[in-house]
């Protein structure tokens, strides 16, 4: 009954009814507008049921629509009883990912079941960002203290709001199944509220999103691209050497086609983590000067917005340096009106960041790109998340206490680790795996991941050739889970290594995302 968006297709015109079983509903009019707005559907091609009560799947659905939502074939989900190429399979995913519901259990969902009145209340609730109520609101309704406490909140702010009535005694009946008429009705008079219409048909902030290029080729990089969000290019191009010498890997053709497709370049400076050459550079002052000179010339010939530097590995004691470098290349950048970031790591009290002058070098860039990877790397003794919430949350938090959030750009992760443990839970070795690769891990052994909310991540383990693996699963949902923290933060922007790493699913969760957060 359903097409591949799962939305039925019968012929219909404006005002026109597309269903011969509503001409004595209530609703009639407001499934007919639905209707044609592509928000709601019906149970067969000429067919509402408008006394029918809807089902989980298909409210969900609804408010997907009504948000302008995309469905979102993510092969990560932790549902048994939502298959892959189930209609509604697309639709629960991005509801679940952006916490407008959640499953009946760690491992269901119950797509058929009937919706209940005070569940309708949540969902909507959850749509509108009506979340900041209490259990102890007050409703006007006789059968409030029938209300579930979990409950309780969202049906007193719908009540305030006008959306949510009662059955014309006082009385809300909030484990009565909601019907699809009434649901229409409900999803109707949200779109009556211009405030609400206007938002919801808003573009949504647009922020700073970087690519970087990593192990593509130039061609293969620009058609990642072109299925991203992705505004600003960052192609690993210069190379800084001891003696102030600046190798040069850069591709002018993407300099064309970056001024073609509206796309910003903020070409990336690295040190190969060659901490012996990097100080040698840093303290010179003839081959720190020889290499601000060549890279502002770099930006000046070939109009580069800007430059994107990736100093890893600097030794502690060159602090004071790096800082030095960095006042003395940003001047030399903003007289030709270009851009200077600078990558950091998060600040973990180790010597690995300790080169880090945080607050100095907040000063003198236009914007600071906290990594936020890398929490368990490849020498990692114990297994753990490449990047879970949690530790994404603390870096930020640390740098915002010098830095002004409009100066900071979160960077995320495509990439993953795929953890072989000993018998005493400690790691004999990883491999460094592309989303892709995970998921391809995940189907292959026919994985049911399990949703850990403190991390923010899904976690998963096989057996390997009687070795035991581990992934911290990194997908659409714990990628947007850290892009509501950077919205929650105000942050300047988003950053993503490396373009390649995602699986096909990603950018459309990321655009609900925008849509929804921003």
């Amino acid at each position: 009954l359903y097409t591949a968006s799962g939305f039925i297709q019968p012929v219909s015109a404006t005002g026109v009814s597309p269903f011969i079983d509503i001409s004595t509903s209530y609703a009639r009019n407001e499934i007919i507008d639905l209707y044609n707005k592509k928000i709601i559907s019906g149970t067969s091609a000429t067919s509402f049921s408008p006394t029918q009560s809807i089902t989980r799947a298909e409210f969900v659905t609804m408010l997907d629509r009504l948000l302008g939502l995309e469905p979102v074939t993510s092969p990560v989900s932790p549902y048994s009883d939502v298959a892959e190429g189930a209609w509604y399979h697309g639709w629960i995913q991005a509801a679940v990912q952006l916490e407008l519901t959640k499953g009946t259990s760690a491992t269901t969902f119950a797509p058929t079941k009937a919706v209940t009145r005070q569940e309708a209340a949540v969902l909507l609730a959850n749509a509108l960002k009506q979340t900041s109520g209490t259990t102890s609101d007050q409703t006007v309704f006789k059968d409030g203290n029938q209300i579930a406490t979990w409950a309780r909140a969202a049906v007193a702010a719908l009540d305030k709001l006008g959306l949510m009535k009662g059955d014309g005694i006082g009385h809300f009946r909030p484990t009565n199944p909601i019907t699809r008429q009434e649901t229409a009705v409900l999803i109707d008079r949200v779109l009556q509220n211009s405030s609400w219409a206007e938002e919801l048909e808003a573009e949504p902030n647009e922020r700073i999103t970087i690519g970087w290029q990593y192990d593509q080729t130039t061609a293969e990089y620009e058609s990642n691209i072109l299925k991203s969000n992705v505004n600003t290019l960052s192609p690993r191009w210069y190379f800084v050497g001891g003696a102030g010498t600046v190798t040069n890997y850069m591709d002018t053709s993407l300099i064309t086609w970056a001024k073609q497709n509206d796309k910003q370049i903020w070409a990336m400076v690295g040190n190969r983590s060659d901490q012996e050459a990097t100080h040698q550079m840093l303290s010179t002052p003839t081959a720190r000067n020889a290499v601000i000179d060549q890279l502002a010339a770099m930006v000046s010939k070939y109009e580069l917005a800007g430059l994107n530097i990736d100093f890893e590995n600097v030794a502690p004691d060159d602090r004071g340096y790096l800082t030095t470098f960095i006042t003395q290349l940003a001047a030399e950048l903003h007289t030709l009106h270009a851009i200077l970031s600078f990558d950091v790591s998060p600040d973990l009290g180790s010597d690995w960041t300790e080169a880090y002058d945080y607050a100095a070098l907040g000063k003198q860039v236009d914007y600071i790109v906290m990594m936020g990877y890398d929490e368990h790397y490849g020498e990692s003794v114990n297994p753990g998340s490449v990047a879970s919430l949690s530790y994404v949350q603390q870096s930020v938090n640390t740098l915002l206490q010098v830095v002004s959030s409009q100066k900071v750009i979160l960077a995320l992760p495509f990439y993953n680790r795929d953890w072989t443990l000993k018998q005493n839970g400690t790691v004999s070795s990883s491999d460094y795996i592309t989303l892709t690769k995970q998921n391809q891990l995940i189907k292959a052994y026919s994985l049911k991941p399990i949703w850990n909310a403190a991390l923010g991540q899904y976690i998963v383990s096989y057996s390997k050739l009687s070795m035991k693996h581990m992934i911290w699963v990194e997908d659409s949902r714990s990628l947007i889970a850290k892009y509501k923290l950077a919205v929650s933060k105000n942050l300047a922007g988003i950053a993503y290594w490396y373009i390649g790493g995602e699986s096909s699913d990603i950018w459309t969760a990321l655009s609900n995302a925008e849509k929804f957060y921003d």
